[in-house]
Order: structure tokens, then C-alpha cells, then sequence
């Protein structure tokens, strides 16, 4: 069985339109808070990887869907998990629940560069710590 990130958030009066619905796009800023919390749980951070391994991680694709809205003062979870890897990328799926209510689900496309933008391998040290968090399928 494979672990999970979870991250917890509120939603504020920031993240809403005047009707007090989230905003479409604020749910991609939900879902990189969360991925970047699952780096500082294994002891790293996008500072820390790129003064150590001279390398960023980027997004180079997001699949989102919305089942369900998000409203002011909501609370909210994230689950992340790795759902599969190659030497220079992973795919997360990242689940976004209300009340164990699914209301969105993404799978983001990340990669390992460096300065010059061309993919690297992913150092050993992350592939390691990520190792518990790799999934078969999709369990929500």
C-alpha cells in the first residue's frame, strides 16, 4: 500500500468571486501548496533542490477536473500520491475533498530540469524518499 500526502487549507475571502465561489484557477495554486508541502515532508523544498541538485521541478501538464465548487470559509484537503515515474519526471494525482467529498481531481505532469531547461534525471536522494508515495491506480 502506498502513502499519501495530505495537506489542509481554509479557504479565505481571497481565493473567491464576488459570489463567494472559489475561482477556477486558485484551485491550481491550492493544489501547488500542496505539492510543495509534500517536498518539505521528505526533508526537501524547491530551494533546496535547486541550490543542491542545480535543478527545478516544472509543470508540463495539468489535467483538472471539477465535479464540485468550493465556497468561502470551506475547508479543504488535499491528498497527493505518486502515480508513476521515469528517470527525468513523475505524475501526481492530487485529489481535492470537502468534507470527503471529492470535488476536484488532477494529474499533473512534473519534470526534473536544469538551468538550461533540458529534463535530468531525478536524483537518487528524492527517488528514494518518493519511493512510499508510488501508486498502482488511482484509489479515491
Amino acid at each position: 500500500m502506498h502513502k499519501n500526502f495530505f495537506h489542509k487549507l481554509k479557504v479565505y475571502y481571497e481565493d473567491t468571486d464576488s459570489g463567494g465561489v472559489v475561482y477556477y484557477a486558485n484551485y491550481l495554486k491550492f493544489l501547488e501548496r500542496a505539492r510543495t508541502e509534500a517536498l518539505f515532508s521528505i526533508g526537501f523544498s524547491n530551494k533546496k533542490i535547486k541550490n543542491l541538485f542545480d535543478s527545478l521541478i516544472i509543470v508540463k501538464s495539468c489535467n483538472i477536473e471539477y465535479k464540485q465548487s468550493a465556497f468561502l470559509e470551506d475547508e479543504l484537503t488535499i491528498r497527493s500520491f505518486i502515480k508513476s515515474i521515469t528517470k527525468t519526471s513523475f505524475f501526481m494525482n492530487q485529489i481535492i475533498t470537502k468534507a470527503e467529498k471529492v470535488i476536484v481531481e488532477a494529474k499533473v505532469h512534473l519534470v526534473f530540469i536544469n538551468k538550461e531547461g533540458k529534463p535530468v534525471k531525478i536524483p537518487e536522494e528524492i527517488y528514494l524518499k518518493f519511493k512510499p508515495f508510488f501508486c498502482d491506480s488511482i484509489k479515491t
